[in-house]
């Protein structure tokens, strides 16, 4: 077989079709890690400079480290509040920390030095009437929400890599928005809001997508994020998800695929199980990134119950990177029957964090381009 793009190499492992070898691809890193690798020597200042998910710094610093591609190559409208909240420290505490209101309406709880995601304290969106007054008006569709000079250079732009449209986010933003409780507090005490909510963001996120398909581009899949599961399941139920959201994720997959577009990828961290039947039912056939966690998750007892339609992204253990070449070898056999399978690529299972060794991930991707070929 001749030598293939990275590219159709992920096509084909996800269409399975056959292949010249495996694509090595990740999903980028904590920027404490690059700073770590750069104090130790093994980079230099400028290759983490402006290093972005799918740009040419992150294409350059994969392969100092054998990756083919990172596999969050996407590109969107903006599907979400437009003109954000005004952002504005609401009080301030003697030990430096602030309860600080960000752009999406959460005031959050920022204390000085934390490199952690802060917690949320409050929200502003608890009625209809602060709905009609502040965000109803931010989550319709302009035309300006669609930057096409942006896109201009994916018209002439290498095919060798994965090209995706970033269709934002159908629950995940909303959860973000509402809080977790505020959610289901909304759902039981205004069902009718709640679902409004859903549906002007659904609306807005179709149109976003019809944007983007309307330039003219070839893109390889449409990929969404979500992430609302914890290490137990979902912070949605299951049936509601079924109920409000699902036929947004139909109408928009079934947008895509009358524009040749067959692979729809979903970004969804912690115990995904009970969503999966909405997401297949309704379109979507690729699952990333498949987080290991306490909960051991694996594509195999999902492919037995859904079959080839469901493909997978990830699954691949990101801590193993902080401890030796031996744990390296045994997660590569952990993952070789998955691989088997087919439609299935190995990815980490998030971003590389800081006790990742540099010399470590390099022996991951040689020795998975070696036993793949």
């Amino acid at each position: 077989m001749s030598s293939m793009t990275n590219r159709e190499r992920a096509m084909a492992v996800l269409n399975y079709e056959s292949y010249d070898r495996l694509p090595l691809v990740h999903f980028g890193y904590w920027g404490e890690t690059l700073q770590k690798w750069v104090d130790e020597g093994h980079l230099t200042p400028d290759d983490i400079q402006g290093v972005g998910d799918g740009n040419d710094a992150d294409n350059a610093l994969a392969a100092k480290l054998g990756f083919d591609f990172n596999w969050n190559c996407v590109s969107g409208a903006h599907t979400w509040l437009n003109p954000g909240i005004e952002s504005k420290v609401i009080e301030e505490f003697p030990d430096g920390s602030q309860h600080v209101l960000y752009g999406d309406g959460v005031v959050y709880l920022q204390k000085p030095g934390a490199g952690s995601i802060p917690a949320h304290v409050d929200y502003l969106l608890k009625n209809r009437e602060v709905w009609e007054a502040e965000f109803k008006h931010r989550l319709q569709w302009s035309d300006d929400r669609l930057n096409k000079d942006a896109f201009e250079w994916l018209k002439t732009a290498s095919r060798e890599n994965v090209r995706g449209i970033h269709c934002g986010s159908l629950y995940g933003n909303i959860r973000t928005m509402l809080t977790f409780e505020g959610a289901c507090y909304l759902q039981a005490d205004d069902e009718e809001l709640y679902t409004e909510i859903i549906d002007a963001v659904g609306e807005l996120t179709y149109q976003g997508v019809k944007s983007v398909l309307e330039l003219g581009i070839e893109f390889d899949f449409v990929h969404f994020w979500e992430d609302i599961c914890f290490k137990n399941g979902p912070c949605v139920s299951p049936r509601t998800f079924h109920e409000k959201v699902g036929p947004h994720y139909k109408r928009i997959t079934d947008l895509t695929r009358q524009h040749g577009i067959e692979i729809c990828s979903l970004d969804c961290d912690g115990m995904i199980d009970a969503l999966i039947p909405t997401w297949i039912e309704n379109g979507v056939n690729v699952m990333f990134p498949i987080e290991v966690g306490t909960w051991d998750a694996n594509i195999i007892p999902w492919r037995e119950k859904y079959g080839k339609e469901l493909r997978g992204v990830g699954g691949m253990n990101k801590n193993v990177f902080g401890r030796d070449r031996a744990a390296i070898d045994d997660e590569i056999e952990r993952l070789r029957p998955q691989i088997e399978l087919g439609g299935f690529i190995p990815c980490p299972d998030h971003r590389i964090p800081p006790e990742a060794e540099f010399d470590v991930v390099r022996y991951y991707c040689d020795q998975m381009r070696e036993i793949f070929s």
